[in-house]
């Protein structure tokens, strides 16, 4: 499905958390569209590279950047860098995510900030520098959410209010943004069996579960959520605006 018409020959994007995962398949859909990739991610410099070799395997440049997107005060070297390389930003992923995994009666204040702040409060600094980067000719902002902003799911509760927020925010941007020619809109995944999963006790049995559930037969894929990213970087989403898309086969549909 590479590019399925949509030519983004030229552009500029970055992905945060685009190392692995959902990022990954982004960061690479994007490169097979005609997209340079600035790649930011935080802990393993490997699959960073791995993917930054993919992206110049399909005649794209690709830029690392090891930066905790958390940290405000890190993300201006990040920005100019990327101004720096590349002259100007077209479209932002916001990817990476955390949080902790527990019930909501053992949360304690540091857990709390720390989920929200990287799920949420870290889209606001992205957004800022990135817009400047956009400039007059505008770009695409697009922030990788979940089905537990909307549901409550065991162990979710810190995890699920942020990714709620990010929601909240992305309405907030867009509407901003729009008439500076800046779309801004969210994409929440369903059952992706990615790393993060690993972090559920209870994982196997659900995605025995998540998959019996959906209706399309399978679980989502990271390509899924990035054939996603693809069209609401391109023309044909030119009125989408503010707006949270589901991608997870038809699971939140199902009760």
């Amino acid at each position: 499905m590479a590019g399925i018409g949509i030519d983004l020959t030229g552009r500029k994007a970055l992905i945060t958390g685009g190392s692995r995962g959902i990022g990954r398949a982004i960061a690479l859909r994007l490169a097979e569209a005609g997209c340079d990739i600035a790649i930011n991610y935080l802990r393993s410099r490997e699959s960073a590279a791995a993917t930054a070799a993919e992206v110049e395997k399909l005649g794209r440049k690709a830029l690392l950047y090891k930066v905790n997107v958390a940290r405000s005060d890190r993300l201006e070297d990040m920005f100019k860098a990327i101004g720096d390389e590349f002259g100007r930003l077209d479209i932002l992923v916001s990817n990476a995510a955390s949080g902790v995994i527990k019930p909501a009666m053992e949360l304690t204040r540091r857990h709390w900030e720390w989920t929200m702040d990287i799920n949420a409060g870290a889209l606001i600094p992205l957004a800022q520098h990135a817009a400047a980067l956009m400039g007059e000719q505008g770009g695409h902002i697009i922030a990788v959410s979940s089905l537990g902003a909307v549901r409550a799911i065991p162990n979710y509760a810190a995890v699920g209010a942020s990714k709620a927020a990010l929601e909240s925010l992305i309405r907030h941007l867009a509407v901003e943004l729009a008439p500076r020619g800046i779309r801004v809109n969210a994409i929440s995944a369903g059952v992706v069996d990615t790393d993060a999963l690993k972090h559920f006790s209870n994982r196997n049995q659900l995605l025995t579960e998540s998959a019996r559930r959906t209706p399309a037969g399978r679980l989502t894929e990271p390509g899924d959520v990035a054939d996603t990213a693809l069209f609401l970087t391109s023309p044909l989403a030119d009125m989408m605006i503010g707006q949270t898309v589901i991608v997870d086969g038809g699971y939140s549909i199902t009760g």
